[in-house]
């Protein structure tokens, strides 16, 4: 089986995606852009994506369409995904999850070199939008560790309103080497920070990291 390219403004290095467990991500978020493809699937392991062809000298974005480190997730499932990557290691791969915790479960096979990726909409939890994610300081002290041995990114995709001083905080925990920042684009009616705020946001995260703007977030600037 041929690997996916990537397509649209998801990440500017990312070359591919691969997806080994598709179907409804157990976070349940509401603004989930898989559900614009309508009622999915329940959670499932796609064995005849073992047969795809990593190749080599990709850069390969794992679990792109459901979040395969949510507490519901059997371990074998990530295992046969990370051996699968481990076998193609001239590869580097980026693995993005709300539960970052549970990748500390998993850090000796094909981490370091790659990059591990969590998304911070917020430094508020708001449980009616969020689902069953992890909060949000539980994914930026996880993050914390994770840094020690491996590069990290955060993603605010879709950034709902914050509270300044404490969301800079938190992400800087987190040692990113970059911050993506992109809004909601489903029209899901989420709390969003004023334009003056999100502006003083971007100048303290310049400050001590690369800073992507996705091209949504220009309605909000």
């Amino acid at each position: 089986m041929p690997l996916n390219k990537s397509k649209g403004n998801m990440y500017e290095f990312v070359t591919h995606t691969w997806n080994t467990v598709k179907g409804d991500c157990p976070h349940g978020c509401v603004y989930c852009y898989m559900h614009r493809w309508g009622k999915l699937k329940p959670v499932r392991f796609d064995e005849k994506e073992l047969k795809t062809d990593l190749g080599s000298g990709n850069f390969i974005f794992v679990g792109s369409s459901c979040d395969m480190f949510t507490k519901d997730i059997p371990d074998e499932w990530i295992l046969k995904t990370l051996r699968k990557c481990y076998e193609h290691n001239t590869n580097k791969y980026l693995f993005q999850t709300k539960n970052p915790a549970r990748i500390l479960e998993f850090n000796h096979f094909v981490f370091r070199q790659s990059v591990i990726c969590t998304t911070l909409e917020s430094d508020s939890f708001y449980p009616e939008i969020m689902g069953f994610s992890p909060e949000p300081m539980q994914r930026s002290l996880a993050m914390e560790k994770i840094s020690k041995f491996v590069d990290t990114h955060v993603t605010i995709e879709p950034i709902m309103d914050f509270h300044l001083e404490h969301f800079v905080r938190m992400i800087k925990r987190c040692k990113p080497k970059q911050v993506n920042i992109g809004a909601d684009s489903g029209k899901n009616g989420l709390p969003e920070p004023n334009k003056s705020k999100l502006n003083s946001f971007i100048s303290e995260l310049e400050k001590f990291t690369k800073v992507h703007l996705k091209s949504n977030i220009r309605r909000l600037i």
